[in-house]
């Protein structure tokens, strides 16, 4: 039929990965945010995690459509 799901999935994992990696990176130096989390960067790493989710997505879709005639 020509709809690929991954490509709509894949752009909205990476632009939350890009905004949430983000908001983590400018946000490392605040300990006090991320005192309830163990002291882990919880937005940076799960940002980073969606990022290249979506990343994979992308290429995915775009390799699988690169084989199609």
């Amino acid at each position: 039929m020509g709809i690929d799901i991954k490509i709509p999935i894949g752009l909205m994992f990476t632009i939350f990965g890009l905004l949430l990696t983000a908001y983590g990176f400018f946000t490392r130096l605040d300990a006090s945010l991320y005192k309830p989390s163990l002291g882990i960067n919880i937005n940076l790493w799960s940002g980073l995690g969606m990022l290249i989710l979506g990343v994979i997505m992308l290429a995915l879709a775009y390799k699988s459509r690169k084989q199609k005639p």
